[in-house]
């Protein structure tokens, strides 16, 4: 009886921790699956650390919406577009689209044809033989002045878009005001030259989106450098329009290839011929030119400015043509303009080790942006030029991808270029190509039709500068200060050699 009883216990033992076990299993396996709901949220939380280069939607209407995770089954209010949603003003099309239909009166006053660049989105034609000179079929025949149609083409595929503005953390105005204005660069009149300006303002001051900040969170872009809408006279001679001089564009930002030395305007890079369509061909593109063979110690790309007296391209030009090691590739028109065939100048680019970048016609130059591009490591001889311009694309220590060679006063100076260059180390070299190889993504603006997902482009990183400006203006609302102080001011300092001595 006893035998029997224990065998019954023992039996009845086995089974509870049969149970036990399987109960254990259970709540193993739950756990488990919270730590994986866990980490299917890591993704999610890259999202809002770098929502442009990672999230894949795209918010045409934006409304107050939670967010439910599939495996917790539960609901987050987490947003990945809070404060990162745009909203873009509906133009009248007499400020944006009208001016592409009418294209051929674009650039009157000179012999060029705007029209077929408006092409791809305003990328332009696609390069179709480069002759093994370029990568696949992300290259194309880019206008630099239609930089203002590419950005507007892009915004349009922004991810955090809104059509509700009280939700908007910055206002995009698409007025293609470098456009405009080519229209009437040429023409005596003022009134005319004004007046898409003047209209413009009288449009976005009667909106409601105006009176939140009055205007200080509206940005817009031009694909011509600032002084062309700084003009300080009523002089029929003085060049340009007086729109940045408007009391009511004072309070708004533009973006532009070459920045003036007022707070309210900031430099972005000129367009290149490259827009890449993914992550892929740009890692391509930078392993090819990170192995290509550099058979020059320089180059410069370029036209003499024989009146501009204080000039050291006339300088660049002679040393360059009396070195051996130098490659010039000569953009006056006269002698047939080399400069106007991508593949002509990127070629030669990838075959040299530095690449001059003195002042023209103004600081800034499209070819600083091609020569980086093509691993060509930039020479600057004016701050203006770069380290002044581009905050938010370039490194703020100039020195790291670039060389400085202060040049105040041409008619004084003595130096060579070629001897300073043969004076870098290589170590020095190598590592300042492989910075200017890592800057080619946030330079480049990618195709329009499509959007990078580990890289950042030109536009991202602009966008990016943008929402930060916006904000650290209601930082100061709401600490109670004036935003307006210092928002449009001048700065005299800007290009002056001496607040850039630290890189000499």
């Amino acid at each position: 009886m006893e035998k029997s009883v224990t065998g019954k216990c023992s039996h009845q033992l086995w089974l509870v921790i049969l149970i036990l076990s399987v109960l254990c299993l259970i709540l193993f396996s739950f756990d488990y699956s919270i730590m994986m709901g866990a980490n299917n949220e890591v993704p999610f939380s890259v999202k809002q650390l770098n929502p442009l280069t990672i999230v894949d939607n795209q918010t045409n209407s934006a409304t107050n919406q939670s967010f439910t995770d599939q495996s917790l089954g539960t609901y987050s209010d987490i947003d990945p577009c809070s404060g990162r949603y745009i909203y873009v003003h509906d133009l009248p099309s007499r400020f944006n689209h009208d001016l592409l239909k009418n294209c051929r009166s674009l650039t009157r006053g000179t012999n060029s044809n705007m029209c077929p660049y408006m092409a791809n989105l305003g990328i332009g034609p696609e390069i179709e033989n480069s002759q093994g000179v370029l990568s696949s079929k992300n290259w194309f025949s880019t206008n630099q002045f239609l930089l203002e149609v590419i950005f507007h083409n892009k915004m349009k595929r922004y991810e955090c878009l809104t059509n509700d503005s009280s939700l908007a953390s910055a206002i995009f105005v698409p007025f293609y005001a470098g456009l405009d204005i080519s229209q009437y660069l040429w023409n005596p009149n003022i009134s005319v030259r004004d007046s898409s300006g003047k209209d413009l303002l009288k449009w976005l001051t009667e909106r409601p989106e105006w009176k939140r900040m009055w205007g200080r969170d509206h940005f817009f872009v031009a694909g011509r450098i600032s002084w062309d809408f700084r003009r300080k006279t009523d002089e029929s001679s003085d060049w340009g329009t007086k729109l940045r001089f408007l009391p009511e564009s004072k309070n708004m930002t533009m973006l532009s290839v070459e920045a003036s030395s007022w707070n309210n305007d900031y430099a972005i890079p000129y367009p290149t011929n490259f827009h890449p369509l993914k992550d892929s061909d740009v890692l391509e593109w930078q392993r090819r030119v990170r192995s290509q063979n550099r058979s020059y110690l320089f180059t410069f790309a370029g036209a003499p400015r024989p009146d501009l007296k204080n000039s050291i391209r006339g300088v660049a030009i002679e040393q360059c043509r009396a070195a051996r090691a130098c490659k010039f590739i000569d953009c006056n028109v006269t002698n047939g303009n080399k400069c106007d065939d991508p593949v002509s100048v990127i070629r030669v680019f990838k075959s040299s080790v530095f690449c001059l970048q003195p002042p023209g016609d103004s600081y800034t130059r499209r070819s600083i942006f091609d020569s980086i591009l093509a691993g060509c490591i930039p020479v600057f001889f004016h701050p203006g030029t770069a380290y002044a311009q581009y905050l938010w694309h370039l490194p703020r220590n100039g020195t790291k991808y670039s060389v400085y060679i202060p040049v105040k006063d041409v008619k004084l100076w003595k130096g060579n270029v070629e001897e300073i260059l043969l004076g870098i180390s290589k170590d020095k070299e190598l590592a300042m190509r492989e910075e200017v190889i890592g800057l080619i993504p946030r330079i480049v603006y990618a195709n329009p039709r499509s959007k990078l997902e580990i890289f950042g482009d030109a536009f991202d990183v602009t966008v990016d500068g943008v929402l930060e400006r916006v904000e650290s203006l209601r930082r100061l609302i709401r600490e109670g200060r004036d935003p307006s102080v210092g928002f449009a001011d001048g700065d005299d300092y800007k290009y002056t050699f001496s607040q850039w001595e630290r890189f000499e």
